[in-house]
This record gives C-alpha cells, sequence and structure tokens, in this order.
C-alpha cells in the first residue's frame, strides 16, 4: 500500500527553501555565468519517454513532474527553472539546482513543487537526468503560477475529458496545443482501464498489451476477449502508453493541468472500490485494485497534495487519496475541483434485479404520495400462493434459461412480468397445455405498485434499466423515497466530508465565479418516446444516464438549492462524451438555476455513437422497431419542442469531440465549444495538423445572472425555456 508520507518525502520537493526569494517576494534570478561550472548536458528526451508536465498553480507555486526511463535502480534528477525559455535567466533553487531521485519503487516518477514564485507569471523548466558526467536534459516545459488573489485580471483555461487511446488519435489535443491558455483542467477519464473492449473501443491497432498479464481481469470470449487493468503494474503501463502520445505530450508541456478523476482511471460506472463489469453475477468489490489505480493515477499526475497530508497506516478507502480540493485564479475565478467516485454508494436500481420484484407496493405509495399515482401497476400479492402456485413455479422453471435467479420469485410480483414470462414459455406449446395468461379484467382489481421493470429493468444482470435508459416518472418516484428512507444516504454522492467541505468553499468564495469542476452531468438528460412508433411498453420518458446526476437526482436538487442561492456558479463537466449548455436547477422552480457547460470528448466515441452501441448489445431494445433511428437523431429528442422534455437544455451536439474554452472577467463568462467530427478520432493527423477543421459554438453568462447566451452570427441571444428559443 502506497503510504502518502513515504511518496511525498520520496519524490516531491515542497520546501520553500528549494526557492531563494529575493527582495519583494519575486524568486532571485541567478545569471549561468555566475553558477558553477555545469557537467556537459545533451538531449536526453529518450530518457524521458513521457515527457514532463506540470500541474496545480498556484500563485507562488507550481508542481512539476517527469518520469525518466533507463534501468532498473533510482535515478538522479535535477531540475532547472527559468522565466525565459533559453534559460539565460534562471531562478535560484538552492545553490543553482534542485536535486532529487527517481526512485524505482514509484515508476521512477517524481514531482517537484517549486515554491517562492511570482504570481501570474510563466516560467519555463527542464529535467536533467544525471549519468556519470553527463546530463542528460529532457523537452522543455512551459508552466504559469495563478494570479494573485486581489488581481483583477481575465482568466483563460480550457477543460477536457475522456481520452480513450485504444484505437484512437488525440487530434483534440493537436488543436488545443495552439490555443493561449494559462492552464487546463481535466476531468476524469484520462485513462480507460480496459485493452479493446469490443462495445466501444477498437480491438486492432494503438492498443495496450499488459506485460503482467496474470495480473489483469480478463473479460469477453473467443475474438472479443480483452483485459481489464488490475495490478499496479497494470495501471503504471496503461499511463506509460497513454503518456507516450507526442500530441499529449505537446499539452502538457506548453500548460499546467490541474486533475480530477472520474471511473475509468479505476473501473467503468464504477462507486468507491466496486467494479460492474459483471453486472451483479458476482461481488466486484476490490480493495487492492481500487489502490493500485489510485496509486498510479498519483504517480503519474503532477497533482499537489500540500504538506499537511499524510495517511495514516492501515488507513482504508478512500480515506488514503483525497482529491478534492480548490484554487484561487485572482478576483474572478475560483476553481472547485470535487471527487464523485470514491465515495458514492451502488446505484439506485441493481443491475441483477428481477424485472418482476415490486419495490414499491399500494401500502408504501399510498403512505408516502398520500395516494397510488396511476404509474403504479398490478402486482400478485404472493406469488407462491397465488392460483395454487402454478405461476410460481412457471417463474421459477424459466429462471435459468431467461437468466435471472428463482429464488427471485417469491412475495409480490409484477402481473406484466408474470404475463411476458409465461407468454414465452408457452411458445411452441399446444394450446391445451399453455398456461393461461393474467387477465387484465381480473388483474384490475390487485393492488398496484412498482416492480423493477416499471423502472425499465426488462432483464436480470444489465446495465439498461439499472444505469441506463430508465424510465424517468418511476425512477423519480422511487429515487424520492429511497433518499428519505435511507435519511439521503441513497444518493450521498460525494460522502459527508467532501459535500460540506464543498458547500462551505463554494458559499465562502468571494470570487466572480465559482467554478464546478464536475465530472458528472448535473442537467436532466431525458427523452420522451411517448410520440414515436414504439411498442407501447416504450412509450414513456426515459432518464438516459442514471451513473450521473440524473441518477441521484434528490441529491442533485438539494445541492442546487444551495448553489442556485450564491450567483456566478458554473458547472464545468465532462463524461458524456457530449457537448450540452444549459441551467441547472432544483426541480419544479426554474427561477433556481446555475449554469453549466459539458464538453465533448478529447477522443472517446461519441455519445450517438455510444448509444448505438447500448443498443446493438441488448436483445430486448434492439428488437424495438426504430430504435436505431431514434438514437441516431438524439439530439433531436433532448431538444424535441414537441415533448419538451428538457426545456432547460440550450444546446446539444452528441456526436463530436473537442474541448471547451473558458475566459472569464468581472462581468461574463464565456465558453468557446471547440468542436471536431468524432470521425476523426479514427485517423492521426499530427503530420497534417492543419487540415484539421475545428468548429467553435460560444456561448456566455453575465455577472449577477444564471442566464445563458448564445453567439448567433455576431448577436448574443438568451435561451428561453418556455419557448425552447434564442430570443
Amino acid at each position: 500500500m502506497l503510504k502518502r508520507r513515504d511518496f511525498l518525502r520520496a519524490t516531491l520537493v515542497t520546501a520553500g527553501a528549494l526557492v531563494v526569494p529575493a527582495c519583494g517576494g519575486d524568486p532571485e534570478i541567478i545569471n549561468p555565468l555566475d553558477a558553477e561550472p555545469e557537467r556537459e548536458l545533451t538531449d536526453g528526451s529518450a530518457y524521458f519517454p513521457q515527457s514532463i508536465a506540470s500541474g496545480d498553480p498556484r500563485p507562488g507555486s507550481v508542481v512539476l513532474w517527469a518520469r525518466v526511463q533507463d534501468g532498473e535502480e533510482d535515478l538522479d534528477l535535477e531540475v532547472e527553472v527559468a522565466t525565459d525559455a533559453g534559460f539565460t535567466q534562471r531562478v535560484a533553487l538552492d545553490a543553482g539546482q534542485a536535486k532529487v531521485k527517481a526512485l524505482a519503487r514509484h515508476d521512477h516518477c517524481v514531482k517537484v513543487k517549486v515554491r517562492g514564485l511570482s504570481a501570474g507569471a510563466v516560467y519555463y523548466y527542464r529535467f536533467v537526468y544525471v549519468k556519470g558526467d553527463t546530463g542528460y536534459v529532457s523537452r522543455v516545459g512551459r508552466t504559469k503560477t495563478a494570479p494573485a488573489e486581489g488581481a483583477d485580471v481575465k482568466v483563460r483555461f480550457a477543460y477536457v475529458s475522456c481520452q480513450d487511446y485504444i484505437g484512437r488519435f488525440y487530434n483534440t489535443y493537436l488543436a488545443l496545443a495552439r490555443e493561449e491558455l494559462d492552464f487546463f483542467v481535466h476531468l476524469g477519464d484520462y485513462i480507460y482501464e480496459t485493452t479493446g473492449d469490443p462495445s466501444f473501443q477498437s480491438t486492432g491497432g494503438r492498443r495496450v498489451v499488459f506485460t503482467d498479464a496474470a495480473g489483469a481481469i480478463a473479460l469477453g470470449e473467443g475474438d472479443t476477449a480483452f483485459h481489464a487493468a488490475r495490478s499496479l503494474s497494470n495501471y503504471r503501463e496503461l499511463y506509460r502508453t497513454y503518456r507516450s502520445d507526442a500530441s499529449l505530450q505537446k499539452v502538457h508541456e506548453s500548460f499546467p493541468m490541474i486533475a480530477t478523476w472520474d471511473d475509468h482511471e479505476f473501473s467503468n460506472d464504477a462507486f468507491g472500490a466496486t467494479a460492474t463489469y459483471f453486472d451483479d453475477r458476482k461481488d466486484e468489490t476490490d480493495v487492492e485494485r481500487r489502490k493500485a489505480a489510485s496509486q498510479a493515477w498519483f504517480e503519474y499526475q503532477p497533482v499537489d497534495y500540500g504538506d499537511d497530508v499524510e495517511q495514516a497506516p492501515g488507513a482504508s478507502l478512500p480515506d488514503n487519496f483525497r482529491i478534492y480540493r480548490d484554487f484561487v485564479f485572482g478576483q474572478h475565478v475560483h476553481l472547485v475541483m470535487t471527487d464523485l467516485r470514491s465515495y458514492r454508494p451502488d446505484h439506485l436500481i441493481p443491475e441483477g434485479a428481477f424485472p418482476g420484484t415490486v419495490v414499491l407496493d399500494q401500502g408504501k405509495l399510498g403512505a408516502e404520495l398520500g395516494d397510488v399515482p396511476e404509474l403504479a401497476m398490478p402486482y400478485v400479492d404472493d406469488i407462491e400462493t397465488y392460483a395454487d402456485g402454478i405461476y410460481a413455479s412457471v417463474l421459477k422453471g424459466a429462471a435459468e434459461a431467461a437468466g435471472y435467479d428463482a429464488a427471485e420469485v417469491t412475495g409480490k410480483i409484477s402481473v406484466l412480468v408474470i404475463n411476458q414470462i409465461v407468454a414465452g414459455v408457452n411458445e411452441g406449446l399446444p394450446a391445451d397445455v399453455q398456461i393461461p395468461l393474467i387477465d387484465a379484467a381480473e388483474s384490475n382489481f390487485f393492488d398496484r405498485g412498482i416492480a423493477y421493470v416499471d423502472l425499465g429493468k426488462f432483464s436480470a444482470h444489465g446495465a439498461i434499466g439499472a444505469r441506463y435508459l430508465t424510465i424517468k416518472d418511476t425512477f423519480d418516484v422511487y429515487a424520492a423515497i429511497r433518499y428519505k428512507e435511507t435519511q439521503g444516504a441513497s444518493e450521498d454522492m460525494m460522502g459527508a466530508e467532501q459535500e460540506s467541505w464543498f458547500l462551505d468553499t463554494m458559499e465562502g468564495s468571494r470570487a466572480t465565479w465559482k467554478v464546478w469542476g464536475n465530472e458528472l452531468c448535473l442537467l436532466p438528460l431525458a427523452v420522451d418516446l411517448g410520440p414515436y412508433s414504439v411498442p407501447e411498453q416504450f412509450k414513456r420518458r426515459f432518464i438516459m444516464n442514471a451513473d450521473t446526476w440524473d441518477g441521484f437526482p434528490s441529491k442533485r436538487n438539494e445541492l442546487l438549492e444551495r448553489l442556485a442561492e450564491l450567483g456566478g456558479v458554473v458547472a464545468i463537466t465532462g463524461d458524456i462524451h457530449a457537448f450540452y449548455a444549459g441551467t441547472a436547477g432544483p426541480s419544479g422552480d426554474p427561477s433556481k438555476k446555475i449554469v453549466e457547460f459539458v464538453g465533448g470528448a478529447v477522443s472517446s466515441a461519441s455519445f450517438r455513437e455510444m448509444l448505438l452501441s447500448q443498443l446493438a448489445g441488448d436483445p430486448v431494445l434492439s428488437a424495438v422497431p426504430g430504435a436505431t433511428l431514434l438514437a441516431a437523431g438524439i439530439d433531436g429528442l433532448l431538444m424535441s419542442t414537441e415533448t419538451k422534455v428538457n426545456p432547460h437544455l440550450a444546446h446539444a451536439n452528441s456526436y463530436a469531440h473537442g474541448y471547451v474554452v473558458i475566459e472569464a472577467s468581472g462581468e461574463e463568462l464565456v465558453a468557446d465549444m471547440r468542436s471536431i467530427d468524432a470521425a476523426e478520432a479514427l485517423t492521426d493527423h499530427a503530420e497534417n495538423s492543419g487540415l484539421l477543421e475545428v468548429g467553435s459554438e460560444r456561448f456566455r453568462t453575465l455577472r449577477g445572472e444564471s442566464e445563458i447566451y448564445r453567439d448567433v452570427r455576431g448577436a448574443w441571444k438568451r435561451w428561453d425555456p418556455a419557448t425552447q428559443k434564442w430570443i
């Protein structure tokens, strides 16, 4: 287990003594001619296969990162910092150079926190690998410290997320490297833990092949077999490979990064230390795997945990890594980064749930809502005694073939599911031996409730109806009642300590713009299939993704209720592989809201591509007539003026890659969504980046408002949710 104190001592130079401040607080600049004679220097970029990086800029400090590769022993490194790219004006770092060790037990990664720097200043840095009498020099990096907290300056930064390497290219970073930025934010999915998952990744080209295959998780079968990282070696190998990309290296060499993690740094759709590959077919909680993923992230990212951070011996997850933190950039930007994976509970609907199980019976609905809503459906009160147990026998007999546990066939069971299973069993049987379906006229007199099938769970052991495509109206009722029953524990996305810190930080901020670095989409994203030619059971409103804040609606309402009172709150979001813009607020009160800008993926399959892939992989949904056409037109469904299901959603582009540039001043915050066609990720444009077409959609919000505006041919138009138009 990684001990933070040990790691910090070994790899993080944090002492202000390394930087000698000159008079007035500026760092001392030395003339190289006045320094001690230097050893011979030569190009050593080959010894730095992941190049260099910087991160977590503050007014007086920045973290510098490098990894050196040359055998298995601990290696000596020196770091140089200057105010010019030619290193003629070097910053004094303890007699001219900081000397550090790149330890083998940390994969030869080293982080140097340089203190005593000037606020809002550009610096250049490089690492020198000392080998005998020769110094092998890394490439030169450019970084920038944050402006002083009281400075009235514009702040310009970009944010990115979701950079799948497998079979894809980082053309987004070719464009990003040409921007003029103070820093960039990475909102997670920096790596993908799988080596070629055919459901969304390429199975050939630009792959990672784990050296420690025995330490990885084997998934899939035959031609579709692939691996997921489990061991520390696996996760390190992913970072080494991803960071070998020249386009990504160029961005790291150009700007400091502020990062958080999402799920794929550990495992897709994870919560805490638990993965979801097998959809409840087995327990996937793996603390050692989570620790390995966290250690590799900490080793490879230029993140700053401060001097007072240490891990107590035997500390349990997630306490060994607290990555939520905040940054102040002058008067106008306070960036607050959260961790929405380490502390969250399981998804509200179990992947392995038997669709027929009633989760809210008539008594519970009546007690909680005062009446039984129309969306409640009839159920058999006791399947094992109803009709002398005939239906219980049929359902238990069909369990193995249908993929659910026969033990789940007990108690209150949905009539809809009973009839569906019985109809399937009857197929091909002579009429005189078929089991009769439960008559609709009879079931009208049954109690009514909500079963998993009414939440969209049409089959057991799957993500559909659990993490994706849940039925909105019944899910919202179920989520609200569960939230009350568990006193909020069912949706405790941040954990008590982080949530308290987050709200205190946001509410105590004096910045013009309180920017939430938020991994998961806050904007409700639903589709209403009522008007379309689909089977009756699909004529519902569906939540697209219950792994995001849509799956935690009560907690979202609670947080947004408080954030909306502050003014100047803007959420920047990734994860969903799409560009969205809109206003998010507590349900039922459109006057309370914050602004959210969601950025597309760097390279990962677009949301539309992912949706089509999910449909193709689900036998129930893929059989629905017109489902593929509906998925292909997802933006039209999301922004439909006929169904008006998402009036808060002002812009949707679910099929492009790219990044978002934010420019914030005392009067406005402008978001420029820079997009690249999704197909471009399949071609390497590194040698012809000038031919890469980058689109632009500009939005803004004004100080003192929570409205969103769009640049329409040079004029700013405001989004009107009532008419779903720019006016």
